[in-house]
């Protein structure tokens, strides 16, 4: 069992740039693939980025790449998403996400954090 707590949320203009955090509990946290996904106002949650164990391995939605990085730190439990260039299409609740396995995947994540909401003004 795994707790993600989200943070560093808020308010950019477009252009702009957010750097999301979001902390596990317990002292598993390399055992976990970490991922971002985001739910924008009317639409379904929708996969952003993902990191293997060891960071060996990102992958990223098309919509964001270039523009977004996926990081973590294992011995702070973190794992975080730079958000540069961004756009008022990002706008969105951000979700951590764990997966207790090898492979970095879209979908299939068991554990996950309460959101916290982005927002880009034009």
């Amino acid at each position: 069992q795994v707790q993600l707590v989200e943070s560093g949320g808020g308010l950019a203009q477009a252009g702009g740039s957010l750097r999301l955090s979001c902390v596990a509990s317990g002292n598993t946290f390399n055992w976990y693939v970490m991922g971002w996904f985001r739910q924008a106002a009317g639409k379904e949650r929708a996969f952003v980025s993902a990191i293997s164990r060891n960071s060996d391995y990102k992958r990223y939605a098309d919509s964001v790449k270039g523009r977004f990085t996926i990081s973590r730190d294992n011995a702070k439990n973190t794992v975080y998403l730079q958000m540069n260039s961004l756009k008022p299409e990002d706008t969105a609740v951000y979700y951590c996400a764990a997966e207790h396995d090898v492979q970095v995947s879209t979908e299939g994540y068991h554990y996950w954090g309460q959101g916290i909401q982005v927002t880009v003004s034009s």
